[in-house]
């Protein structure tokens, strides 16, 4: 009797922990597409086991950008950093520098123009990284600067005289179609491959005859006298492709993490959209100029083409694939680059 008593304990609790066990398994997990899992319908025994998903807490994302903090500071101020994964954010003068770090494994993810990639492509191991979305944004701060005091009235007029530009970026390809507009080529310059600090110190400085540049060097510029010889926005598509290493894509916990800071994104630049005026003193302050040129610039740039990050699509790599050409065609780019080639669309539906 006692056997039989020991025999029912033993076979009670077995079942109680089975049930312990099987509700712990029904606990909803985070997909790879950044989505919760739901929890299994029913309990029967037949239904399929719930796949719990990665574990954000252990993931780090490394996220390059341009010019200065404003995705860190903006998150903040946009009560979005309050990410289930750790990100660390690091600023670069250009994109070509950040895909530079990518290709090094040092960066997750980058926010360039069209250009950088097109370079990047170039090297051996295809640049170590895939385009996965567009942030679809505003073409102004993307100029052709001449010093104060400069006589020079028309592109054509740059002739024979040295240029800077920012090498593998916006800068480099909208100076040759400035250029050929005015029926100039690339060899009818002097070209100086410089950084954005470097760039603007060149033209305030003297020392070269024109600046082609963007954002804060522009502003700077504007502001030690220099003035605007030809505009860019008419010449950019607004296309500033997000790129991901294969490795991060391939990784359950960062492609999770990647695909919710995508969406964080778009809700950054909508709380902009609704805060204009409180981002404009945020921007002003950490780019030293006038609350009220930063609010102008910001206004005039949503007029112009609201900020939004898309998923890939054919318009957009038929424009970068004709930028490519473009280069190509006159020896900037060393080989042609089949732009559908470095593009994924593995983010496709997380951002519909």
């Amino acid at each position: 009797m006692k056997n039989r008593k020991r025999q029912w304990l033993g076979l009670s609790i077995a079942i109680i922990v089975a049930s312990l066990l099987a509700a712990c398994g029904n606990t909803g997990g985070t997909s790879n597409t950044g989505a919760a899992a739901s929890p299994a319908a029913s309990s029967d025994s037949s239904s399929p086991a719930v796949e719990a998903g990665p574990d954000l807490s252990k993931v780090t994302l490394n996220i390059g950008q341009t010019g200065w903090e404003n995705l860190k500071i903006g998150f903040k101020e946009a009560g979005l950093d309050n990410t289930p994964y750790k990100i660390e954010f690091s600023v670069f003068q250009g994109g070509n520098l950040q895909l530079e770090a990518m290709a090094g494994g040092h960066l997750d993810v980058a926010l360039t123009s069209e250009i950088p990639p097109l370079f990047a492509a170039q090297a051996a191991n295809g640049g170590n990284f895939k385009i996965i979305a567009i942030q679809k944004g505003s073409t102004l701060q993307q100029e052709l600067l001449i010093p104060k005091g400069s006589t020079v009235k028309s592109v054509a007029e740059l002739k024979g005289k040295k240029v800077a530009y920012v090498s593998s970026t916006t800068a480099h390809y909208f100076l040759l179609k400035m250029l050929e507009e005015a029926g100039l080529s690339w060899t009818d310059i002097e070209p100086v491959a410089l950084s954005t600090s470097d760039g603007l110190s060149a033209l305030i400085g003297g020392s070269v005859d024109a600046l082609a540049s963007y954002g804060n060097a522009v502003i700077s510029g504007r502001q030690n006298g220099a003035t605007t010889l030809a505009s860019a926005q008419n010449i950019l598509s607004g296309n500033f492709p997000i790129e991901a290493t294969p490795a991060a894509i391939e990784d359950p916990g960062k492609r999770a993490a990647i695909a919710d800071f995508l969406n964080r994104l778009n809700q950054y630049n909508e709380w902009i959209r609704a805060n204009q005026e409180k981002w404009a003193g945020i921007v002003a302050e950490n780019t030293k100029q006038p609350v009220e040129q930063a609010l102008q610039t910001l206004k005039d740039g949503e007029a112009q083409q609201p900020t939004k990050i898309l998923p890939p699509s054919n318009e957009a790599i038929a424009s970068q694939q004709d930028i490519a050409d473009t280069l190509q065609k006159v020896d900037l780019l060393k080989n042609p680059v089949d732009v559908k080639s470095i593009w994924s669309d593995v983010f496709a539906d997380a951002l519909k």
